[in-house]
């Protein structure tokens, strides 16, 4: 099994910046797909972003494509999502999950979820 735990939430102002970190225990992540998720309040978990499990793909929800950027430090079993130019519709409980089949280049199945790091941004 493989517990996450989302950091780097707050609060940022319409078109600052927040870099989420999402980090891993349990077992190495450097064999699995990961992705950032988010919930706002009344809306559903909707997906935010992906990348395989060497880093070489990565995947993004139209609403953040060029503001965000997902990667990944194997060394550090740890995943990024930098979040650029946010706006007041980016404000949610962001969550990082992982796909444990092994030597995916997308995300499927998510076995795993962290417990979610809040995002506010002040318009």
């Amino acid at each position: 099994q493989v517990q996450l735990v989302e950091s780097g939430g707050g609060m940022a102002q319409a078109g600052g910046s927040l870099r989420l970190s999402c980090g891993a225990s349990g077992r190495s992540i450097s064999r699995y797909a990961m992705g950032w998720f988010r919930q706002a309040p009344g809306k559903e978990r909707e997906f935010v972003a992906a990348i395989s499990w060497n880093g070489g793909r990565t995947y993004y929800a139209d609403s953040v494509k060029g503001r965000f950027t997902i990667s990944r430090e194997n060394a550090k079993n740890t995943v990024y999502l930098k979040m650029n130019s946010l706006k007041p519709e980016d404000k949610a409980v962001y969550y990082c999950a992982v796909d444990l089949n092994t030597y995916r280049n997308s995300l499927g199945e998510t076995s795993s979820w962290g417990q979610g790091t809040q995002v506010t941004v002040s318009s």
